[in-house]
């Protein structure tokens, strides 16, 4: 939208990953939206790789595809054809192997191709009005219209308002809506590097007791084989292992690895957070929904943070459509519920899993190491309990909106 329009059916708090797709998704099905994002494109779309990937899920994917992204993509990622779970270095393991006939578990992306791709579809979106490096001073919402005044004096109003800020949405927590939450004392060190040997489109997940060791596939570049990592660490230990040089954490994480890749080299910066747990109660208010992160964050453990969020954007942007052809706009309180009853099983369903997968795995000892790996041998010989695994982490469990079966809405 070349115009800085006044108003629009919704304004979107965040123009993340998950607001940037809210907002071509929108004006992909013939509605308005006014993105506020206090961010630096200069900075966040610097070409260098911070060692930031993530797994988008094969539904989230077709979505992509549906509003005109997926083509933006192609060629750019790494497909996930197989999940490796183990309890460590032991024996026993739990395979999802994906037919080859069907669709991926899920595809490989480095952030920073993300963010760049979905800005520039946003940014050439007919109906989406961009504005960086711009925060909301000041927000109202009453029964029939949403307020917000911008950092550089202008007005703007809308029919909705969404918060896409992530963990510490101010507006979420402005709102009054009250949220669950603890921290795991643990961290995520995130990065990347190369091997030697080739990782085959194989993803693994190792589980220690001291947290899960995620390798996950990336395109292979000039350098040769590379793969992402997510590796959990207490909370206390992740200052230090970002101190270690790029040597002492290869050698560490070669340890991790049993050198099933072969030897580690050039690593990607590094980078750690806390891990932790939050839920809010509900994910709506007058004229307000959340989506990603400010409504639920989870433990990385399974890699679905980012496409809860997606799943989110694919539920609300079909609840507006439908209600705009009932003749009803964005904030109306109708539709609002519905999008509050759509996600709300869904969200919890999977926080709750990936909690009890984290503590599970957590418990230390020989024991329970052993009953670990007596349960992951067992999964592995059960077809139809795998193949409901894999479609958890394809994003295709439950009822699914259009987007996510990849036809418009």
């Amino acid at each position: 939208m070349n115009n800085a329009s006044a108003h629009a059916d919704v304004l979107i708090l965040g123009g993340g990953l998950v607001g940037s797709t809210l907002a071509v998704a929108l004006s992909r099905a013939g509605l308005s939206a006014i993105v506020v994002d206090p961010a630096d494109p200069d900075v966040t779309l610097s070409s260098g790789f911070d060692g930031r990937a993530s797994a988008v899920a094969s539904a989230s994917h077709r979505m992509l595809g549906a509003i005109g992204v997926g083509e933006r993509l192609r060629g750019q990622g790494c497909a996930i054809r197989q999940i490796r779970v183990s309890d460590g270095l032991e024996p026993g393991k739990l395979d999802f192997v994906a037919d080859d006939q069907a669709d991926p578990l899920g595809t490989m992306y480095e952030n920073r191709l993300l963010r760049r791709t979905l800005f520039e579809a946003a940014s050439s979106a007919e109906r989406v009005d961009l504005r960086m490096r711009t925060r909301a001073v000041g927000v109202t919402r009453d029964l029939d219209v949403v307020t917000a005044e911008l950092s550089n004096g202008s007005i703007v109003t809308a029919d909705l308002l969404v918060a896409a800020e992530g963990r510490h949405s101010p507006t979420r927590e402005a709102s009054g809506i009250r949220v669950a939450r603890w921290q795991y004392d643990h961290a995520a060190i995130i990065g990347a590097f190369h091997h030697e040997r080739a990782h085959d489109n194989v993803a693994f997940e190792i589980f220690y007791s001291t947290g899960p060791f995620a390798l996950l596939p990336l395109p292979d570049d000039e350098v040769g084989h590379r793969s992402a990592i997510v590796w959990t660490v207490a909370a206390d230990q992740a200052a230090g292992m970002l101190k270690l040089s790029d040597r002492g954490f290869l050698a560490e994480a070669e340890k991790r690895m049993g050198g099933f890749l072969g030897a580690l080299s050039a690593p990607s910066p590094r980078a750690s957070y806390p891990l932790g747990f939050h839920h809010t109660t509900r994910v709506t208010d007058t004229r307000l929904a959340l989506v990603g992160d400010a409504g639920h964050g989870i433990h990385p453990i399974a890699g679905q943070g980012l496409n809860l969020g997606f799943r989110d954007v694919a539920t609300l942007v079909e609840v507006l459509v439908e209600g705009r052809r009932l003749g009803l706009e964005a904030g109306d309180a109708q539709l609002l519920a519905r999008y509050e009853h759509w996600r709300s099983v869904d969200t919890f369903a999977v926080a709750f899993a990936t909690d009890t997968l984290t503590r599970l795995f957590g418990v230390p000892g020989r024991t329970a190491s052993a009953v670990r790996r007596f349960g992951i041998s067992a999964v592995d010989a059960l077809p139809p309990l795998k193949d409901r695994f894999m479609a958890e982490a394809r994003g295709e469990s439950g009822q699914l909106p259009r987007l996510l079966m990849g036809m418009p809405v």
